[in-house]
């Protein structure tokens, strides 16, 4: 079932909307934590989102902008301040600048959404609370209340997709920008191991090697903010070497990193690298939205096959690191 109710309260200035459809609790957790499912319903119809960040743990933040017909841009952010993984999650709801900066003019919300039920139904209870009534009068006028209902009615589609989400799905790539790409893929096994694997040494040599016949060489890890980090990588069948360097510019283990990257004898300015995990089952999803100085370099990129280079390490990576814990 679709939404069930749509509940303007003014003595408590909230706003509750609650659906109802016929999968478990851990597949409409599912569909909040991945953003590319989330961008699928958070907006209306004629007015659909793209998330530049979801980073759904006690300090994450999101980023989104929702596009109108006219071409218009809408920013918004969300900063969470409670998450109970598969059970519910709280975040200030506001309104953003083309930067992503908060828009001070317009008022902020507190949003909370709950999730209930068993293997074979569930529903979300979403309340969103004002500050005053002035404000909750403001927003319905601008259309909250109605976009919203329109908004998450389109969820019933995203639900019925059982494959394109899955495990079995290789990494794909998505272009949010004209400079900002973001790599989604779902991998098998727990947070804490994954995140393991992307900072550990040892565990780096074993995967993260890209195509077959190459070795990793130099493995300099930044475990602190402000440390820089080296790669190398030897190819077996003598093709030329190459690297990358870059700062660790913000870490919250085991959830997300913030990295810049250059390559080795390459001039001009780094890519930015934003690495978010995200409890998905049992599995993890990984997110890695970089933004490349410019739209060149992003095509360029793209075009060495990079994707599926990383899809090859990605499967090493449970078949080698994963599976064998």
């Amino acid at each position: 079932m679709p939404i069930t109710q749509v509940t303007q309260d003014p003595d408590a200035l909230s706003l509750t909307v609650v659906g109802e459809y016929p999968v478990s609790r851990r597949r409409l957790w599912q569909a909040w934590v991945d953003p590319r499912q989330l961008e699928q319903f958070w907006g209306p119809p004629t007015w659909p989102a793209t998330f530049t960040r979801h980073e759904v743990f006690p300090g994450g933040r999101s980023h989104y902008f929702m596009r109108g017909p006219d071409d218009t841009m809408s920013p918004g952010y969300w900063e969470f301040t409670c998450v109970q993984e598969g059970h519910s999650f709280e975040v200030i709801n506001g309104f953003a600048n083309q930067d992503e900066t908060i828009n001070e003019d317009l008022p902020t919300m507190r949003m909370s959404i709950r999730f209930e039920g068993d293997a074979t139904s569930s529903r979300f209870i979403a309340t969103t609370s004002y500050n005053s009534l002035e404000e909750m009068e403001q927003m319905v006028a601008m259309g909250m209340a109605e976009g919203m209902r329109e908004a998450v009615s389109q969820m019933d589609a995203v639900l019925a997709d059982l494959t394109t989400f899955s495990a079995e799905v290789p990494a794909r790539a998505q272009l949010l920008g004209p400079r900002k790409v973001r790599i989604s893929r779902v991998i098998d096994g727990p947070v804490d191991l994954v995140w393991r694997a992307h900072h550990e040494p040892n565990l780096l040599r074993t995967w993260l090697l890209g195509p077959d016949g190459w070795r990793m060489t130099v493995c300099e890890v930044a475990t602190t903010p402000g440390q820089s980090y080296r790669y190398e990588w030897a190819s077996d069948n003598n093709e030329p070497g190459f690297g990358f360097t870059g700062e660790l510019l913000t870490m919250t283990a085991p959830f997300h990193e913030v990295t810049t990257e250059q390559m080795i004898g390459v001039q001009g300015e780094p890519s930015r690298n934003e690495l978010t995990l995200s409890p998905f089952g049992k599995a993890t999803l990984l997110t890695l939205v970089i933004t490349y100085p410019s739209q060149e370099v992003r095509d360029t990129v793209l075009g060495t096959g990079m994707t599926e280079g990383m899809e090859t390490s990605y499967r090493r990576l449970e078949r080698e690191v994963l599976q064998a814990a």
